[in-house]
């Protein structure tokens, strides 16, 4: 944006762009360190029934963005207007969809050198998307946005990356938390470790550590509570897990001893696996005794594994 020199970006999370890495927060932040307009819209927004209707808006959204220049332009979920046109992705052909992205790729070839606008798109198909978008002078920039992982060891990040490339490690949650604890003020409990969240949170995307800390400052608020406690941070992350509680529902005799054997197997079976790996630490057993109403059938137990340090790919190469 400097001297008159204007580039495009787009966010190609064609291995790593599963929902909740945050694309959107990151688009916002570059806006609120760059100091100028920030025009966000969705891709899907274009599209209606009326032929025409998404090339207009097109125009719209760029013509208001060289009224404000120099600014920001944040097309989210991109690919649904840029899907490539051979048919590979689509058994029928869509008029209006090609229309929008024609304009699209128009308005991307009429900036000029000074128009000071800068046009970031978010997508986790980044495999689908039309060529014509990415070629150079279009979206010609690249960035992969991937989950936060642990920075103490460069040997052991590249290992996490190859065995884990869907959520952020432990230290990458820890920090997650910490932001969104603080975004919303949160008072937290002397009994609170943030760190021991994070252990207990495996697999959690950083969208959803954004939700489990709001739904632990929800739980704690209809107690009446000032501060949020450990105990709402652990009801928050069975809540994720298992879903919510669902009192209604009694288990009684037999369908007891059905669902306590069905989930001590579950617990043997998770720690001979830990055990048959070598140099591997014993696994945690965590047993939620609470009927749950899961998403396809209800339990009375819900058996939670958590490895008690996180070394599985230690073992290979």
């Amino acid at each position: 944006m400097k001297g008159g020199i204007h580039f495009h970006v787009v966010f190609d999370l064609e291995k790593v762009g599963l929902p909740g890495t945050g694309k959107t927060l990151l688009a916002k932040a570059v806006a609120g360190e760059a100091e100028v307009p920030f025009i966000s819209c969705c891709a899907s927004e274009f599209i209606e029934m009326y032929v025409g209707m998404g090339a207009s808006r097109v125009r719209d959204l760029f013509s208001q963005a060289k009224k404000v220049a120099p600014s920001i332009i944040f097309i989210d979920e991109i690919d649904a207007v840029a899907k490539s046109r051979d048919g590979k992705f689509s058994l029928v052909s869509n008029d209006e969809r090609e229309q929008t992205l024609n304009q699209l790729l128009t308005e991307m070839d009429g900036f000029e050198s000074d128009s000071a606008v800068i046009v970031l798109g978010a997508t986790n198909r980044a495999d689908v998307l039309d060529p014509a978008l990415r070629r150079p002078g279009r979206f010609d920039r690249v960035v992969t946005v991937q989950y936060p992982v642990n920075q103490s060891s460069s040997g052991r990040r590249n290992r996490e990356r190859k065995t884990d490339k869907r959520s952020p490690d432990k230290n990458g949650r820890e920090a997650i938390l910490k932001v969104h604890v603080s975004r919303k003020g949160l008072p937290l409990g002397e009994d609170v470790a943030l760190s021991y969240v994070a252990s207990m949170t495996p697999g959690f995307t950083g969208a959803e550590l954004a939700n489990l800390v709001n739904e632990a400052a929800l739980l704690a608020g209809r107690q009446n509570k000032a501060v949020v406690q450990k105990i709402d941070f652990l009801h928050a992350i069975e809540r994720s897990i298992a879903g919510i509680e669902k009192k209604s529902v009694k288990l009684h005799g037999s369908d007891k001893a059905v669902v306590a054997r069905h989930e001590a197997g579950h617990a043997v079976v998770g720690t001979a696996i830990a055990n048959l790996l070598l140099g591997q630490a014993q696994v945690e057993v965590n047993t939620k005794h609470k009927e749950m109403e899961m998403s396809k059938t209800v339990s009375s137990f819900h058996l939670s594994l958590f490895p008690a340090k996180r070394n599985m790919s230690s073992m290979y190469p």
